[in-house]
């Protein structure tokens, strides 16, 4: 059974940085693609990041290009979220996600998440 357990976030201040855990256990194959996720009060599930477990091949959200990068610790099954550069509008719950078969940005490709952390951002 596949777990994953996000950490970080939090309060922080527009321009500033922050970094998202997320803990992964149960993966029986190294051929998952992890993702971050964020959904914001009354706005839909929006993609962040993926990484492929193998390989490390990576992915961001235009919108976060240039400032968030998805990484993974291999020897940790640990998959993080490096923030910078943070906006009132990156306000929202941060999501982890998980498949075996799936690899892109759609949510709904995903069977495997965490239970969220909060970021909110003040300007």
């Amino acid at each position: 059974q596949v777990q994953l357990v996000e950490s970080g976030g939090g309060l922080v201040q527009a321009g500033g940085s922050t970094r998202l855990s997320c803990a992964a256990s149960g993966f029986t194959s190294s051929y998952y693609t992890v993702a971050w996720f964020r959904q914001a009060p009354g706005k839909e599930r929006e993609f962040v990041a993926f990484i492929r477990w193998e390989g490390g091949y990576t992915e961001h959200a235009d919108s976060v290009k240039g400032r968030f990068t998805i990484s993974r610790d291999i020897t940790k099954n640990m998959i993080y979220l490096q923030m910078n550069t943070l906006k009132p509008e990156d306000t929202a719950e941060y999501y982890c996600a998980a498949d075996l078969y799936y690899s892109g940005t759609g949510h709904l490709g995903y069977l495997y998440w965490g239970q969220g952390t909060q970021v909110t951002v003040s300007s």
